[in-house]
């Protein structure tokens, strides 16, 4: 562990010489790879300074100590102790940073809610997924934009696709993907009886235009009149977009803005994250069946979590985690269940690391 961790300090003062250079961001491209990679580098190489001077200290007090008089051992046996739990610490630490990490991390996402098992409950659900999502992004500093958005006259969501924009995003949320079930009595259940409904959330990674490359020639546009809200705009002019791409099927329409030019973009974006995802799971059979299982049919009998609102609780069934705060959750106050699965992910890595 120690060699490789040379090894990147090495390559770090490397990068930090190379950005420094006068002529350095004469070739935009390569500086932002090298930005990148230095950012990238910088928190392990900083832990790892922090634990060679640990461990250096930890060094120096053993030598104090065999010939220190009895009142300075004490006093240096004490601050061993102290520097020895931060070594294991940081060393624990680093161990997890020199995890593989997954290249999509630090991508922006792109989230799909659709009401699934429940009707109008289901769709009501799904738009309190949606704020929830909002909320989250708000405390996190992410941006976000509709890409698309079909609602039910109630409020509820039928289907929105929305992206979040922001360092890490795809990191914290990639967690979200599968059905999502809610236990709660209905507004228009007259005798209080308890309803149980689904929302299905799929979350991709953004795809960014060098990776994603599409034939034009695979593509089939087709232009109609928008529908819904939208006042005298609405089936005045065919600025709704529907994207076909023809040699895997996949549909992608929006008709959220006035402009077809916007919704042609927005439409671009969701098919070529969409894309990415596909070839990403193509390169890794466990991978597709993983996302498969998760992200299932929107039937209620397969879920990642329960929304109980009688009992104002909320479980993650994945880690088998319960906390009664339902309302702080819905608002956004969801790190507590994604620290969690960080830290059972990164668990499950270093274990498999370490077999």
């Amino acid at each position: 562990m120690l060699n490789k961790l040379k090894i990147l300090k090495s390559r770090y003062e490397e990068l930090t010489q190379e950005l420094s250079k006068p002529d350095a961001m004469s070739d935009q491209a390569r500086w932002k790879e090298l930005v990148k990679e230095h950012a990238q580098l910088e928190e392990i190489v900083t832990v790892y300074d922090e634990y060679i001077k640990c461990t250096n200290s930890i060094s120096e007090l053993k030598d104090m100590i065999t010939v220190s008089e009895q009142d300075m051992r004490e006093l240096i046996h004490e601050e061993l102790t102290e520097l020895e739990q931060k070594s294991e610490k940081l060393e624990s630490d680093l161990k997890i940073m020199l995890l593989p990490k997954d290249p999509n991390d630090d991508k922006n996402v792109i989230i799909e809610i659709r009401a699934g098992t429940g009707g109008d409950e289901a769709a009501l659900f799904g738009a309190d997924l949606l704020r929830m999502y909002q909320r989250y992004a708000e405390r996190h500093g992410y941006k976000t934009e509709f890409l698309s958005e079909n609602m039910t006259e109630m409020g509820g969501v039928k289907e929105v696709v929305l992206s979040l924009t922001g360092k890490g995003a795809y990191s914290r949320m990639k967690f979200e993907s599968g059905v999502h079930r809610v236990q709660r009595v209905p507004e228009t259940e007259s005798q209080g009886r308890i309803h149980t409904s689904a929302a299905t959330v799929a979350v991709m990674p953004e795809a960014e235009d060098v990776e994603i490359e599409i034939n034009p020639n695979d593509l089939q546009i087709d232009t109609y009149r928008s529908g819904g809200a939208g006042g005298q705009h609405v089936n005045k002019t065919s600025s709704a977009i529907r994207i076909t791409h023809i040699p895997t099927g996949l549909v992608v329409q929006c008709q959220d803005e006035r402009s077809q030019f916007k919704n042609k973009d927005k439409a671009m974006r969701v098919l070529k994250s969409r894309l990415f995802e596909m070839y990403e799971n193509e390169k890794n059979a466990k991978e597709a069946s993983a996302r498969k299982s998760l992200v299932g049919s929107g039937d209620r009998s397969e879920r990642i979590r329960t929304y109980n609102f009688p009992q104002s609780r909320v479980t993650d069934h994945r880690i088998g985690i319960t906390l009664y705060k339902l309302e702080a959750f819905l608002d956004g106050d969801m790190d507590e269940i994604i620290d969690a699965l960080i830290v059972a992910e990164r668990t499950a890595q270093l274990s498999g690391e370490e077999a």
